[in-house]
């Protein structure tokens, strides 16, 4: 039996920028959003489905079967090929013998590269966390602001809710600033709500912002530029394995989980497990962290154990339960859902996990404003 060496390419793929590589590929519409490229999926379609992290070249889409880990596996995906037509693509055709000293100057090119990224997304990150801090210390207490109204217009009277939350804030006049084609853009500015996210230790990494205008029915802000509508909500900072923790008392076993602020405080009112603490996991990729591809499946609901930086409950956890919405697609939202509890079980021996659901079509806070029990 005979063995051939690695095919040298491989290292010369790896080592190119994975936004020159979409750049080849002709993906449009991708925007920069702190350490990641986001944007409609060149496959389906969509606004903001489909995302490439620029540090570590995971790349999905949440509606298709589109994801992988590096430049080889996105060209495969987009152009449909094989491993090797890729690297053709990619590198061009491979030589008959390499000589071990361009070898040897491919590997410390593709090492160089990579610490290039690493150092990019750490300053990014940096920065982020500081604007964060930032616009935190700047904020003010929520209690008789427009925050308050924002929450009984949701159904979250104060008087189910007695007191708003000391992580969420207030600003009166905020800027919404977030990167359009590849532009730092201020769409906006009014007041908004403000709630921190914590990291683990507790340490506030990132802001969760919403902009709040009572004259509209839902009391979020329109923000539209150039003709697009954009969301009325933005994270700054990093929110990565954290969460914003609305209620957190004494001698909890038992934390409850919802994606969103409305929701959880929906859940909170209505105090469905009392003495349990209740925090926002901001969103489901946050939740879930990153899930196993399994052959013959779209979503696998299984943990990748490697994301040692996705979102796990504290050692005081007896009792975990997530709250599923009801209103984007439930295969999706199920599988990130029980795969983030699998993780938990599996950080957490002897943990009860939970997956309580809003509803079809509906999420927490539609029935709360129902008025369902």
């Amino acid at each position: 039996m005979t063995f051939r060496e690695p095919d040298p390419r491989i290292n010369e793929a790896k080592a190119l920028p994975i936004s020159d590589v979409v750049d080849r590929l002709g993906i449009a519409g991708l925007k920069r959003m702190g350490g990641e490229l986001v944007g409609p999926c060149p496959l389906c379609g969509g606004r903001d489905r489909f995302a490439i992290n620029l540090r570590s070249n995971v790349f999905l889409c949440r509606r298709c079967d589109i994801r992988g880990g590096d430049q080889i596996a996105l060209v495969r995906q987009i152009l449909n090929l094989s491993f090797l037509e890729a690297l053709d693509w990619l590198c061009g055709e491979r030589a008959a013998a390499v000589d071990p000293k361009e070898i040897a100057r491919r590997r410390a090119r593709a090492e160089a590269s990579r610490r290039r990224q690493e150092e990019y997304a750490a300053r990014a990150q940096a920065q982020a966390r500081r604007d964060a801090q930032r616009i935190w210390k700047q904020s003010r207490p929520a209690t008789g602001t427009q925050v308050a109204e924002y929450l009984e217009r949701r159904g979250i009277t104060m008087r189910a809710l007695p007191s708003i939350p000391r992580s969420i804030r207030y600003l009166p006049e905020h800027p919404y600033v977030r990167r359009e084609g590849g532009e730092l853009i201020s769409a906006h500015c009014g007041p908004a709500m403000i709630a921190v996210i914590q990291d683990p230790e507790g340490r506030g990494t990132a802001v969760h912002q919403t902009w709040i205008d009572l004259k509209n029915e839902t009391g979020k802000a329109a923000i539209t530029w150039q003709g697009k509508k954009l969301p009325a909500k933005l994270v700054r900072g990093s929110k990565k394995g954290g969460a914003i923790r609305l209620h957190s008392p004494a001698g909890a076993d038992t934390l409850v989980v919802g994606e969103g602020i409305e929701t959880t405080l929906s859940a909170l009112v209505a105090q469905p497990v009392p003495g349990a603490a209740y925090w926002c996991g901001v969103d489901l990729g946050n939740m879930a962290g990153r899930m196993q591809r399994v052959a013959g499946k779209r979503y696998s609901g299984l943990p990748d154990m490697s994301d040692d930086r996705a979102f796990t409950p504290p050692p005081w956890v007896r009792r975990l339960i997530f709250i599923m919405d009801g209103d984007s697609d439930p295969a999706m939202t199920r599988a990130k859902l029980e795969c983030g509890l699998r993780r938990a079980m599996a950080v957490r021996p002897g943990l009860v996990a939970q997956l309580v659901e809003a509803g079809r079509g509906v999420d927490l806070n539609d029935v709360l404003r129902r008025g369902a029990a």
